[in-house]
């Protein structure tokens, strides 16, 4: 058996066609002629990851400030 490690942005619509294919494949749990393993390591600090999970749960319950970019430094005065 042959091992690849690959690195795939889950939220592009590339990473997500492949994962879809990849995962295609392990349908029957009983063969492991190919086998989808997850790495349960990530290469991002922890904390940086519970920032960017806080800030995206913000944003869905309305909880943020939109500045227009065209105005932003009139606003700063």
């Amino acid at each position: 058996m042959t091992t690849f490690t690959l690195k795939i942005d889950k939220n592009s619509e590339k990473g997500k066609a492949l994962l879809a294919f990849l995962k295609a494949f392990n349908i029957d749990k009983e063969q492991k002629d190919v086998e989808l393993v997850e790495d349960p390591k990530s290469p991002y600090n922890p904390e940086f990851v519970a920032k960017i999970q806080k800030a995206r749960k913000e944003v869905e319950h309305g909880d943020t400030i939109l500045l227009e970019t065209d105005s932003i430094w009139a606003s700063i005065k």
